[in-house]
């Protein structure tokens, strides 16, 4: 087999399996309260999808180490914040999520906008960084949540967990905006109005960018 040949499959393999975990992972966080399996199956498949897919995409060794490093701290500190919850185990896993979301990112941006073609690979990888950027928001409203209590309001009168926050997240992300949890602190209001402006300007940019490239290619 052709070793460029080879070298894409292994990609479309990656980014493909990526985007998947990630959606998955996204349908099975009501597993968190439904037991120690379910648990540990949980944050088994958040600490590990990452740091597969990074080690696959990127050869740039300071951020393989950091996703290894972060990985297995969000493994650690979610376990512990499950089974043996602390003041200080709530805001460890949300403060070590964001550093292993945030260390994604760089390397799904740069493996997406800096392709020289836009291949199939590519359109994998740019909807798997919409969602990871989702994903980290919900950790980042969590950590406003902890250190300000009352930051959000659900409509329902129901407590705001990371949970809830992370489906909160994704709906702020696509501006759907349902309006059953409002954030009601100042920390909040900011950042829920980043996000929304994130969601926006990605789309408008990565719309932008892949059309050239297809230009330049046809060209």
């Amino acid at each position: 087999m052709d070793a460029g040949a080879s070298h894409d499959r292994r990609h479309l393999a990656t980014t493909g399996g990526l985007l998947a975990a990630i959606l998955v992972h996204n349908l099975i966080y009501p597993l968190t309260v439904a037991g120690p399996v379910g648990v540990i199956v949980f944050y088994l498949v958040y600490a590990l999808m990452f740091v597969i897919a990074a080690w696959r995409l990127t050869r740039v060794r300071w951020l393989r180490l950091a996703i290894a490093a972060s990985g297995a701290a969000v493994f650690v500190t979610g376990l512990i914040n499950a089974f043996a919850p602390t003041g200080a185990s709530g805001i460890a896993i949300y403060l070590a999520s964001i550093v292993y979301h945030a260390v994604m990112i760089v390397v799904l941006a740069r493996y997406t906008f800096a392709a020289r073609t836009v291949m199939t690979d590519v359109l994998l990888a740019a909807t798997s960084l919409y969602l990871v950027i989702g994903s980290m928001f919900a950790a980042i409203f969590a950590s406003v949540e902890w250190f300000a209590p009352g930051s959000f309001a659900s409509s329902a009168g129901a407590e705001i967990t990371w949970q809830l926050l992370l489906y909160y997240s994704y709906v702020t992300l696509t501006t759907v905006g349902y309006g059953d949890i409002t954030p009601s602190g100042f920390y909040a209001q900011a950042f829920a109005a980043f996000e929304a402006v994130i969601g926006v300007l990605y789309t408008v940019i990565l719309l932008a960018r892949l059309v050239g490239k297809h230009t330049s290619a046809n060209e």
